[in-house]
């Protein structure tokens, strides 16, 4: 039988409490912004190694539209497009099947249903943490500077409180 001390218990639920409390505030801000720009779907591309991760969190308007867990186009995602987004780049994209896109890239928009793409790097200590996604699956839409504003805000919002987050992903 394991023993586990008082203080390795205490700290063992501080961590759990604290990472349940990042996830509500990860997961509202999604719901927010969804809300704000009106869009199908909003995710947490969360990287856990050099240019791979996964879809962490996602807010849904239908939940057909769920990629939850997706590990995205990581054969796509070169070190071109990773260090315009380390230098802040937001994308928009407002019809995937007209963009100046690779067709590696295209082919994987089509398969989890986008139609219009807004990217946004989520930034911390100068190094590439995640990517805030929004996506329009159902019809194209016509990014407005106001959609654009409000992706690049609820970044910053998120590479704030991200340091946490990421501390407790690895424990």
């Amino acid at each position: 039988m394991m023993h586990t001390s008082n203080h390795g218990l205490s700290l063992i639920l501080s961590r759990i409490t604290n990472k349940l409390q990042q996830d509500v505030v990860v997961s509202d801000t999604l719901h927010e912004l969804r809300d704000v720009i009106n869009v199908d779907r909003v995710v947490l591309y969360y990287f856990y190694t050099h240019w791979k991760g996964q879809v962490t969190f996602e807010s849904l308007s239908d939940h057909k539209y769920s990629i939850i867990g997706s590990m995205g186009a990581d054969d796509c995602f070169n070190l071109e497009y990773a260090e315009l987004y380390l230098a802040g780049r937001i994308n928009s994209t407002d019809d995937i099947e007209t963009a100046s896109i690779s067709d590696c890239h295209r082919n994987f928009l089509r398969t989890i249903q986008v139609r219009s793409n807004l990217v946004a790097p989520v930034l911390t200590n100068g190094k590439l943490w995640g990517l805030l996604v929004a996506h329009q699956c159902q019809h194209v839409k016509n990014w407005q500077s106001s959609d654009i504003e409000a992706i690049h805000q609820y970044s910053v919002s998120l590479a704030t409180a991200s340091s946490a987050i990421k501390e407790t992903l690895e424990y």
